[in-house]
């Protein structure tokens, strides 16, 4: 069995929200340790020159319908953030190690239940306090912790990591040196951990190494009609 699993998300995302849920469950039933590690998103999709779904109208409408769609199939709270997309750096920064200590799990949780679960503006520190004080954490002294230059240090230096480590969006799970991204991979992810990867790493190298016979260029409209 596999020792290690990595999470790596931003609550800007719903799939990271269902991704949450699972990964929890998964991890607690085979005694295997989480690592939680959020991320800025944006922060991604800068470096690796991407849009992201709300930037694209027609996949901000599926995404939305698929959300719905999967949440009513398994029985998930689902209401999404009062604004979408929001600012979420406070919540990131009081979700870190570095702010929550030995009650990240438990923020990370409040968090993400009350911004997809009830609908919050996970932006607002009022609203991100009152969900903090509604499961028993000290949401002031958490604010104050999270509002400090070296939360903000930590953040930032914790997306450089993660983009090092290859990390191109969210959810991103790791089990050991292996990376799943997405919601719908926790099957995969099981396997990982349970030693039964079914991937033949040989062929993905062959698959590699293959030569490029074209490569996408950007188009400038011309205004020529």
């Amino acid at each position: 069995m596999a020792g290690r699993v990595d999470f790596y998300f931003d609550y800007i995302s719903g799939y990271a929200y269902f991704a949450w849920l699972r990964i929890q469950e998964i991890c607690d039933r085979r005694g295997v340790a989480l690592d939680i590690h959020p991320v800025l998103f944006a922060g991604l999709l800068e470096h690796w020159g991407q849009l992201g779904p709300a930037e694209i109208p027609p996949k901000r409408e599926w995404a939305y319908k698929d959300a719905f769609r999967h949440a009513r199939l398994h029985g998930i709270e689902l209401s999404c953030p009062k604004y979408h997309p929001f600012n979420p750096l406070l919540a990131l920064r009081l979700s870190l190690r570095e702010v929550a200590g030995a009650e990240q799990r438990r923020v990370v949780e409040a968090i993400f239940r009350a911004g997809w679960g009830k609908g919050i503006d996970l932006g607002s520190p009022d609203e991100l306090a009152g969900a903090l004080d509604r499961e028993g954490l000290d949401s002031v002294a958490l604010i104050e912790r999270a509002s400090a230059p070296a939360a903000k240090e930590a953040l930032r230096q914790g997306t450089e990591r993660a983009v090092g480590r290859g990390v191109f969006g969210v959810p991103t799970t790791f089990v050991d040196d292996e990376l799943f991204w997405g919601s719908d991979r926790m099957d995969h992810i099981e396997l990982a951990l349970d030693g039964r990867d079914p991937l033949d790493h040989a062929r993905v190298r062959e698959a590699l190494a293959r030569p490029r016979a074209t490569d996408r260029r950007k188009v400038r409209p011309t205004g020529d009609g």
